[in-house]
């Protein structure tokens, strides 16, 4: 951190707390050149991930999305809303992880079918059938042998 008095590149931190929000750090520091004392502020850079649809155009990550999604698959299912948060958070994170600030639906798509055959395999059939867009009765069962081959 560069001190705003004689822009020597080195300071120390003399005492650190949350803002009232709790969404910054503020921070006294002091000079070790000078010795002047001098606040900075903290704040999480939120870099927004876009979704790359299958017709090329983008739309920023949402998180609401993938919840109504995961919600209409395990609808009528026992699959608590907690699951479905916790599967959300871990997609969400293996997203932002990556290095790329762009993900495909079809990335996305995986990730939620993964989860969903982890958590409950009717809802990852639902799910499939909407997502691969199932032509007719073969394709299904064709996903249902897959499905049984891997138990």
């Amino acid at each position: 951190m560069k001190c705003p008095f004689c822009s020597f590149e080195e300071s120390k931190v003399i005492d650190s707390r949350p803002t009232d929000e709790g969404e910054r750090i503020r921070r006294r520091r002091e000079c070790m050149s000078c010795g002047k004392r001098f606040t900075t502020y903290e704040i999480i850079e939120s870099v927004p991930i876009v979704v790359v649809k299958k017709d090329k155009s983008r739309e920023v990550f949402d998180r609401d999305k993938l919840f109504n999604g995961m919600m209409r698959a395990c609808e009528k299912r026992p699959v608590s809303v907690d699951v479905i948060e916790r599967a959300i958070d871990d997609i969400e994170a293996e997203i932002q992880n990556s290095l790329d600030r762009e993900v495909t639906s079809v990335k996305i798509g995986e990730l939620v079918m993964d989860k969903l055959k982890e958590i409950d395999e009717v809802a990852y059939v639902r799910f499939a059938s909407v997502y691969r867009q199932f032509k007719d009765i073969n394709t299904f069962m064709s996903e249902l042998k897959k499905l049984l081959i891997e138990e």
